[in-house]
């Protein structure tokens, strides 16, 4: 019967294609709604757009890394893939690990945005079934369905109609950066005044634009989306560092755009666009949403409905990219038998069809939790996004040291530098004041997935028949130390807000009481919150802490026990190949080996006194052709337990078909004649007795003359084949 041939993805990205995949991954709700507000209130129009074209320099060395290694790994996976070609199965799971979480928050965050444009735009008309409040936010079953229907069709265009689907985003990528460009285009032309003010007013500028900059990583996740596929290309790899900066560049000039349209123009009843971005959680329907409101103002219902259009697009692309990307991940992952291998099968269609049914199963229950949550999650990929192109970067610079490709060695070297200062900044930003960019719920949901990852890996673990992972230690002991920085943050965060509450609850309580209140009851109250907030973030932390450290030592008992069977199992392998399976002493290859080290010590000058000794067995020939070779193997036997009963204390090995080497150290050595007697004697005896005959000639290594063992052998042999030519005389059979 014909084996079945194993399906493969098939190629279908364009450089067009991939250019809208990376685009529309790196892009989605945030640009239009989320963008202006994070960026503008922490810098301002001028500091948001200076940081922006940092973060797009920082992004283009990361793309570079990227190209490098697309052409040098070209398989399905992206930076797991890369990861494990270059550092290592250990690496890549950490790797894959982050990227699923990054990933999965963007299609989390768009799908549940939709129930959010619903509302800005159609009112309420999904928010019905109500279920219950969660953080805050009220859950409809109306908005979870139109959450997960979306993820439903997106699965099934993914996996069912892949062509199709490219050609979708091509087109919507075109859609949302044509209209973005359009309705600022227009504005810049009627609104030609100087905006101001172009910075935050009273907060250092180049902190502004290092703020800015340090999220980059978040507001350009995704670029490198294509990577992933590198299998599905119709397009040489060479050609990816262009399609990557292309992408980088042009979502850096969106978001410039969205940014500088929010501030073209504002509500009258607002004396600056400073008022009014501060003022918007207070706003509803289109004042809400700034570039909406400015596209109405400068272009009327004409400009509502692009953004609309582009907005809806920028939803689509980023379910789509994201959907592509984790199944491409989950794909990799099953080829490596990490997960189940279903997921790794493709359909008649050239896709991985289980591995995007994963995806939409994982997705479909995070409707249920509550924007606040996913906003939580959201917050989960900058410090996602940083870990990825920090394996990246590394992965690349380790390959360019490898094969000495300088520019690469630069590129890698710069970017993992910006990783991990850009880590750096964010968690001291967050742990030292109390303005951090990254809310501290994403801190402890950062550790907690981080754990999970450690339990899971240890699984892996235990089902890696091939062996692959549990190499690196160190990988595991450096993401501990993270983890436990990243926990300490959270405490301080927790702490610091406690605090800052405490205050203002003092404050308003002295209000209204007046001057002549007793306070020293409230504020004892307030001091007992923040010390219970206190005590409570150490025992979290420590319990955490704790978790971390007994999963890591569960994967490190299981690494070595894999280790101590894979090195037993070595040690069997050695020695087998250093024992001649006939007589029972040591091989040829043995002593190849002592030879080497033995030679290496004369070079040294630091080899002691030792003598050879060169055997032949006499006869073998006539005994294999008078009574078979099993005779013979019989023979050669018996040669090597007369060997090994005389020569005691000395290691012997058979380096030919009836040839013998001794190393006489030792006793042995001291005694050499005596046991060179004791050969020739037992020998002319059984000559008598017809049994076997071994001839012998020993030599002694001599300082200062011998350059290695070669020349005590060859003096040792010479002095065998007289022994042989005795005891010829005396009636032993020789080869003749």
């Amino acid at each position: 019967m014909k084996k079945k041939q194993k399906r493969r993805l098939t190629p279908f990205l364009s450089p067009a294609k991939a250019w809208a995949y990376s685009l529309g991954t790196s892009m989605g709700w945030g640009a239009v709604v989320v963008t202006c507000n994070t960026y503008l209130t922490q810098a301002g129009p001028l500091g948001s757009t200076l940081g922006l074209f940092v973060g797009a320099a920082v992004m283009l060395v990361i793309a570079r890394n990227y190209h490098y290694l697309m052409n040098r790994f070209p398989e399905t996976g992206g930076a797991y893939a890369f990861t494990c070609n270059a550092l290592g199965y250990d690496q890549g799971f950490a790797a894959a690990w982050f990227s699923i979480i990054t990933y999965l928050a963007m299609l989390w965050a768009n799908a549940t945005s939709l129930p959010f444009f619903a509302r800005f735009f159609f009112g309420d008309a999904f928010e019905f079934g109500h279920m219950y409040t969660i953080f805050g936010y009220d859950v409809y079953f109306g908005e979870a369905l139109l959450s997960i229907s979306a993820i439903v069709v997106v699965a099934f265009l993914c996996s069912r109609r892949k062509k199709v689907t490219s050609w979708v985003m091509l087109a919507m990528a075109a859609l949302f950066a044509g209209g973005i460009a359009l309705c600022f285009v227009i504005s810049m032309f009627r609104h030609r005044e100087m905006v101001t003010p172009q910075f935050i007013p009273d907060v250092n500028r180049l902190t502004q634009v290092t703020k800015v900059a340090a999220i980059s990583p978040w507001a350009f996740i995704g670029f490198e989306s294509f990577s992933h596929a590198s299998e599905e290309f119709q397009f040489e790899h060479k050609k990816s560092f262009k399609v990557l900066s292309v992408s980088v560049i042009s979502a850096a000039l969106l978001y410039i755009a969205v940014i500088l349209l929010s501030v073209s123009c504002y509500p009258p009843r607002y004396d600056s666009w400073l008022a009014y971005i501060r003022d918007l959680p207070n706003l509803n329907g289109l004042e809400a949403i700034p570039a909406f409101f400015a596209a109405q103002y400068h272009l009327g219902n004409f400009g509502v409905t692009l953004l609309l259009c582009g907005l809806f697009s920028l939803i689509v692309t980023s379910l789509i990219g994201n959907t592509f990307v984790l199944c491409r991940i989950f794909y990799a992952l099953a080829q490596d038998h990490v997960i189940s291998q279903k997921f790794g099968e493709v359909n008649d269609r050239g896709t991985a069809e289980n591995a995007i049914i994963l995806v939409a199963c994982v997705s479909a229950v995070v409707p249920f939790l509550g924007r606040t949550a996913i906003g939580w999650i959201v917050d989960v990929t900058t410090l996602g996004s940083t870990l990825i192109y920090a394996f990246v970067s590394l992965s690349a610079l380790k390959v360019a040291l490898t094969r000495d490709d300088k520019l690469e060695v630069w590129t890698g070297g710069i970017g993992l530098l910006l990783a991990v200062g850009f880590q750096l900044y964010l968690l001291g930003l967050n742990a030292f004041t109390s303005i951090g960019s990254i809310d501290k719920a994403a801190f402890f949901l950062f550790v907690v997935w981080s754990i999970i990852g450690m339990l899971v890996f240890r699984n892996v673990l235990r089902r890696d028949k091939k062996k692959r992972f549990g190499r690196s230690l160190s990988v595991w002991v450096v993401l501990l130390s993270y983890l436990l920085l990243i926990s300490l943050v959270w405490m301080r965060q927790s702490v610091m807000e406690r605090t800052e509450e405490a205050i203002v609850n003092i404050q308003q309580h002295y209000a209204r009481l007046g001057k002549g209140a007793d306070l020293a009851h409230y504020n004892e109250v307030e001091l007992q919150a923040i010390r219970y907030m206190n005590s409570l973030s150490v025992i979290v932390v420590v319990l955490l802490f704790v978790t971390a450290i007994v999963f890591l030592m569960m994967s490190y008992a299981t690494m070595r026990h894999h280790a101590d069977k894979n090195q037993q199992q070595l040690d069997i392998i050695q020695e087998m190949a250093n024992t001649d399976p006939l007589t029972g002493v040591r091989s040829k290859h043995a002593y190849a080996e002592r030879e080497k080290t033995v030679n290496a010590a004369i070079e040294a000058h630091h080899m002691s006194d030792f003598s050879v000794v060169v055997c032949d067995v006499n006869g073998l020939k006539f005994v294999n052709d008078t009574y078979g070779h099993k005779a013979g193997d019989e023979y050669i036997k018996s040669a090597g337990e007369m060997l090994k009963g005389i020569f005691r204390h000395s290691v012997i090995y058979r380096t030919g078909g009836d040839e013998f080497v001794v190393y006489l150290t030792g006793r042995d050595y001291r005694n050499r004649d005596k046991l060179m007697q004791e050969l020739h004697d037992q020998s002319v005896a059984h000559i008598g007795e017809g049994t076997v005959v071994v001839s012998g000639g020993v030599s002694d290594f001599v300082p200062d003359q011998d350059r290695d063992v070669r020349a005590v052998f060859e003096r040792a042999d010479a002095l065998m084949y007289e022994e042989k030519q005795n005891l010829k005389r005396l009636g032993a059979k020789t080869r003749d």
